[in-house]
């Protein structure tokens, strides 16, 4: 399995709690997920840390978690994290488009 990592690669683990208030979802649906092994963990302290990267995957599998996540937990917050103050958006004068054209070159003359 590969890892979420961070600059010090170390694994993102969330609490149940924390999991659920991010994809909007009751504490017990993600008990559920555990109890299914459709996640994975670590106990610490008898308590259940979620690997965050199992938790997206798990997610994106389940068409009701993954509108879920999107009505009730944290993509619900996406349209306010846009930029909308034209002073700070990129100006679409300055950015150039990407083009596939290749660069033709003229042939070269003696």
């Amino acid at each position: 399995m590969e890892k979420l990592t961070t600059e010090k690669n170390e694994i993102i683990r969330v609490s149940v709690s924390e999991a659920a208030r991010l994809f909007g979802v009751n504490g017990q649906t993600i008990r559920r997920a555990i109890r299914a092994q459709e996640v994975t963990y670590v106990v610490v302290g008898a308590r259940y840390k979620l690997n965050f990267e199992s938790l997206v995957k798990w997610s994106q599998r389940h068409t009701t978690i993954r509108n879920k996540l999107a009505k009730q937990g944290i993509g619900r917050f996406v349209d306010k994290w846009k930029i909308k103050n034209p002073l700070f958006s990129p100006n679409p004068k300055s950015v150039k488009p990407a083009t596939d054209n290749k660069i033709q070159e003229s042939p070269s003359t003696p």
